[in-house]
């Protein structure tokens, strides 16, 4: 059983969004898009983490994560996008104040509510190529939750 990690840096800080880039196991893997980060930590009292946070606008605190991929999405399961995963996204575990936090497809802030986007940064404040990018990105973290592996994000 070994460890797979994922380090996600959070370098673009703006009012409405935060790009950032994701790395596994130490090499570059695409950028991210996620909301406004408002400075919270995985270590803050929950009370001011609900305090700071503004529901649907807000990036989720910056610690470090399980994630696991044994829990379908009621909202995306539909959607023909996830008919290859069965609706089965990573979801990151015991995330303070936040429930629900996925890794998933979509372009801009409006499409996060508090998850994370995966794709590239070619347009200011998105992420495009997302769905090719969300279909490599689930493939290597298949393969490492197949084989036992523990799927680990830290967020900085």
């Amino acid at each position: 059983m070994g460890l797979l990690k994922l380090n996600l840096f959070r370098d673009y800080k703006k009012s409405t969004y935060t790009i950032g880039n994701l790395y596994i196991n130490g090499e570059w893997f695409c950028n991210t898009l996620e909301d406004t980060d408002r400075g919270l930590t995985m270590n803050d009292p929950e009370t001011k983490i609900k305090f700071t946070k503004v529901y649907g606008s807000t990036a989720i605190p910056r610690g470090i994560y399980r994630i696991d991929l044994n829990t379908k999405s009621l909202k995306f399961s539909n959607k023909s996008a996830y008919q290859f995963c069965g609706g089965y996204l990573p979801r990151l575990v015991n995330v303070p104040g936040f429930s629900g936090v996925l890794i998933h497809i979509g372009n801009t802030p409006s499409d996060t509510e508090g998850c994370i986007l995966v794709g590239l940064n070619k347009a200011k404040g998105k992420v495009l190529q997302s769905t090719e990018t969300f279909k490599k990105l689930y493939a290597i973290l298949d393969k490492a939750n197949l084989a036992g592996d523990k799927i680990e994000l830290e967020i900085d």
